[in-house]
This record gives C-alpha cells, structure tokens and sequence, in this order.
C-alpha cells in the first residue's frame, strides 16, 4: 500500500524552513534542560523501593500526592499488578522508618484498604552513580558506532548526517520530558526504562535515515547528470510512503502500550511516541539536508 503515489515534495529546497522548526524545538530543549532538568529517578541518584499491595485497588496519583508531605518530596508511584503499588523516594531516612511512613500515611488515606508491605529493596549512591554513568557510556557508544558503521557503507557526510539526525532526536525527546514533568499526569522520570526507550528510538531512527541513503546512493549512479540536491529530494520523496507507513504502524502499537500498558511503563511509551514522531521529521528533514549541506561546501571548498 502506498499513501504517497508519486510524491513530489520540495522537501530539500525549502530546507531551511526545517532548519528553523529544529532549531527551536532544540532551543526549548536545551533551555529546559539548562534551567528545569530532568526529574531523575532513584535508579541515578539512590533511593528506596517498595512494593505495597492493598486489600483493593488505589489510584497511584491520590497516594502520590498522600505521601509527597510525610516523605518530604513527590514519590514516584506506579500501579503494579491488581492490587499493588511500586512506590520509589529518595528519602534518604532509615529505611524502616520511611516504610513506617507509608504503611502509615496510607492507612490513615485510605482507611479500606488495609496495606501491607511485600518487598523493599535500596538503591545506594554509588550503584546509583555507577548506573546514571553506564547510561551516558551506552548512548555515546551507540552514536560512535553508528558514525563508524555509516561511514565505512557511505561517506563521512552521511554518517555525520545521521549522528547530527539522532542527537537532534534525543536531545529533543529528553527536553519535552524536561518541560512536562509536573505537568503530566503521569510520571516522567528517568530511569533505566526511558534509557532504553532511547536506544530504541536511536535504531528506529537510524533505520529510516538509511533507507533514504541508500535510495540516495542507487539514485545518484542511476542519475548522474542531474543536480545532487534533485537526487536527494528525489530519493525522500520516493521512501516517503515507506517512511510514513511504518511510523504510523509503529505508532499505533506504541500508543495501545501507553493507554493500556499500565503506569509502569507510561513513561516508556511516552518516550517512544515523542522518538518515533521526532525520528520520522529528522530522517526527511534533518539527515539528508545535513548530507546536501556538507557536499556543498565541501565541493566548494574543493
């Protein structure tokens, strides 16, 4: 099925109107991330975890807000399984009494729902330091290789095109995560989870700007004598409906993750959602401008 027959977009000749769309979003990004941060989970900077299950179910915003006062800040609380809930703080208290404090506060809120604690597990500092690490080691590795594995099939200007494509969606999926935390209603912290939904959105993203380059590869041995950007213009609009049809596909599978697949993994699928709508607009309008914009100067250089 194709939803683009024929497509002729001026996609490569009205660049720079892309150019300015990507350069707020990614002014935004920055600003938020400069100025709000992120609300980091206990998994980078150590806390508690406990799981609580209840004689019946309890709404995890209602006791998100119950105990942000007696734990003295917002803990992160995630529906888990039927009756239970994941509760995560980085109150720094002994850990006895901060399940006290639960067992307690929940008790006193919901007076029905007769809570007992059925595991509690600690996150110390170092582990925590030591993770928040392997997570910044693990995306800058996975945007090394990249480079080196498009580069040794292309050239270095498509390589550096797809690296500037996939730092352009990261940057921009953590800075909506920075700008609506707290105003979601739903947990946006970062943890292990939307790392991984990172890495994730790094190979999508990847997989659609090299089906472009290498419609942009066959394309410029078949037509030698047209101009270079009619070539690239030309190769996106040719993978458009491939483009769109499986970011739609992908899209609707992650979307049915985020309405049903529980709060625990809200904030995985958020982050997919933004990544495969970020990575869909880079591989058109990021990575092959950026590979238009380095042959020519290079050329002119030359």
């Amino acid at each position: 099925m194709r939803i683009f027959e024929n497509a002729n977009f001026s996609f490569i000749p009205n660049r720079r109107r892309a150019y300015i769309i990507s350069a707020v979003l990614l002014l935004l990004s920055i600003g938020s991330l400069a100025t709000r941060g992120l609300q980091v989970g206990i998994d980078f900077k150590g806390g508690m975890e406990f799981v609580v299950e209840a004689s019946n179910r309890l709404e995890a915003t209602e006791v998100r807000n119950a105990l942000t006062q007696p734990l003295g800040g917002q803990p992160e609380v995630k529906t888990y399984g039927e009756v239970g809930l994941l509760i995560r703080t980085a109150a720094q208290d002994d850990i006895s009494a901060v399940e006290s404090t639960i067992l307690n506060t929940i008790r006193q809120e919901f007076p029905q729902s007769t809570p007992k604690m059925v595991k509690t597990n600690v996150v110390g500092p170092r582990f925590a330091e030591d993770l928040m690490w392997g997570a910044f080691y693990a995306v800058l590795g996975s945007l090394l290789v990249i480079f080196l594995y498009i580069l040794l099939r292309f050239e270095w200007q498509f390589s550096t095109g797809a690296v500037a494509a996939l730092l352009h969606d990261v940057t921009i999926t953590l800075g909506i995560f920075s700008l609506l935390a707290g105003i979601a209603p739903f947990s946006l912290q970062v943890d292990q989870s939307i790392i991984a939904a990172l890495l994730t959105v790094v190979g999508y993203s990847l997989n659609d700007t090299v089906v472009v380059f290498d419609r942009v590869r066959e394309y410029t041995n078949m037509f030698k004598t047209d101009a270079y950007n009619d070539v690239v213009n030309r190769s996106i609009n040719n993978t458009l409906s491939r483009t769109f049809m499986t970011s739609i596909t992908t899209l609707l599978v992650v979307t049915i993750l985020f309405f049903f697949g529980g709060e625990v993994l809200r904030g995985f699928s958020f982050a997919l959602i933004i990544g495969v709508l970020v990575g869909t607009y880079s591989s058109i309008f990021v990575a092959s401008p950026v590979v238009v914009e380095l042959r020519d100067r290079a050329k002119a250089a030359a």
